[in-house]
């Protein structure tokens, strides 16, 4: 039976992505019934958000570099395949330890996923849409805060917390199956090897772009870890609207995601330096407007769109800064934006704890948002200056006479 055309094959790292986002995010809804079944503290199980955040942050390098000389839609396979056995062991996980080890287990491939899937997503495209093609693959993710996490969250109240990871796990493996049916076969490339990768990783441009995901990505989560508080300690809203401002967010996440790809395809730098601004502004703008609940929901929507418009910029700009080695750039720019969720949420809680309030993390987020945006600007001028040697994302896909463009400046 003939493949199907390779843009289809989009919708397979879509609805993985989909499975990724969900186990990732519905943590923080379960916590406390967690915490009730397990017989331990809120805060001791928020334990479990940290643990898939350490499974991301080690797994990105080390299962990338161990497959890079495994063709790519075995890798996926391979690594989507780790992803449900992490899912079914926290399902099955008798105590609250073996809950933590499978939360990191269901974390290690998830950075190294996106990585891969990634630059598949680059090669499955025509010339000029590899931006697009990679938010197309991140729907799934911003898709999953719509649905996959509101959803997941319901059955794990009506039917327990174990229930929500089974039903991933079987997500997890649909991903398999169109994984398996719809990736065409990618040839490697011959000269690609973990020395070659590294290298390419130690690219100051790629250096200064995972920079620039840490402190400008923080300055979005430094406000998302606390929104459901802010919610009902600050909006006005009961506890049973926490989950609608949530898919807020997530509609704006996707939005966020749709205007990214044609944007970064057009103009990658200014998408990232426009992104990273509106955030700092909008941030600084909720401090206001969540005193006026009609207002407090647009600007939740519209902090999730522009916060996530700078993840495509990011990903496309370490995959073509990385030359013809994307691959490890590509999944630790995933490590970054754990550790910007670890890190911003870290930092807003600090000011919660200070006594500033609870939209003090919005504060805390815009000086974040700034800081990212002076180190991407930096970057961005460095680069006109002191010119690295550059190649497409897709380059080392290519054939040797086949011409390369740079698509970043």
């Amino acid at each position: 039976m003939p493949r199907p055309p390779r843009p289809v094959a989009l919708l397979a790292l879509a609805v993985s992505a989909f499975g990724i986002g969900t186990t990732e995010f519905v943590m923080m809804g379960l916590l406390p019934n967690v915490a009730d079944d397990l017989g331990t503290s809120v805060p001791t199980a928020g334990y479990l958000v940290s643990a898939y955040a350490i499974g991301v942050v080690v797994g990105a390098p080390l299962l990338t570099a161990l497959g890079s000389r495994v063709p790519r839609r075995r890798m996926l396979l391979l690594l989507m395949a780790l992803f449900t056995i992490g899912n079914l062991a926290s399902a099955l996980a008798p105590g609250f330890g073996w809950l933590v080890a499978g939360r990191v287990l269901a974390g290690l491939p998830h950075g190294a996923f996106f990585g891969v899937g990634a630059v598949v997503a680059a090669r499955l495209v025509a010339d000029g849409r590899q931006a697009r093609a990679v938010a197309t693959m991140f729907l799934g993710l911003t898709v999953a805060n719509i649905v996959g996490v509101p959803a997941a969250t319901l059955l794990g109240q009506h039917l327990g917390w174990r229930a929500t990871f089974l039903v991933v796990a079987a997500i997890g493996l649909v991903a398999m199956a169109a994984l398996a049916r719809l990736v065409p076969h990618l040839p490697l490339d011959g000269r690609q090897s973990v020395r070659r990768e590294l290298r390419a990783l130690g690219s100051r441009q790629v250096l200064l772009g995972l920079l620039t995901a840490v402190f400008g990505f923080a300055g979005v989560f430094a406000v998302y870890s606390y929104l459901a508080s802010m919610t009902t300690e600050v909006m006005g809203f009961g506890e049973s609207s926490v989950t609608v401002v949530l898919a807020l967010f997530g509609i704006g996440m996707t939005l966020g995601a749709l205007a990214a790809g044609p944007l970064t395809d057009r103009a990658l730098r200014p998408t990232l330096y426009g992104s990273l601004g509106a955030l700092a502004l909008v941030l600084l703008a909720f401090d206001h407007t969540a005193h006026v609940r009609w207002a407090a929901l647009v600007t939740v929507v519209v902090l999730g769109a522009v916060g996530f418009m700078t993840t495509t910029p990011l990903q496309m700009l370490v995959m073509n800064k990385a030359k013809d080695a994307p691959t490890l750039a590509s999944a630790s720019n995933h490590s970054a934006f754990n550790l910007a969720n670890a890190g911003g949420a870290w930092l807003g809680g600090m000011a919660i704890a200070a006594g500033w309030g609870w939209m003090s993390p919005t504060l805390v987020g815009a000086v974040l948002a700034v800081a990212g945006l002076a180190i991407a600007v930096t970057a961005g001028l460095l680069d006109r200056t002191t010119p690295e040697s550059r190649s497409r994302v897709v380059a080392s896909a290519a054939a040797p006479s086949e011409p390369a463009r740079d698509p970043v400046s």
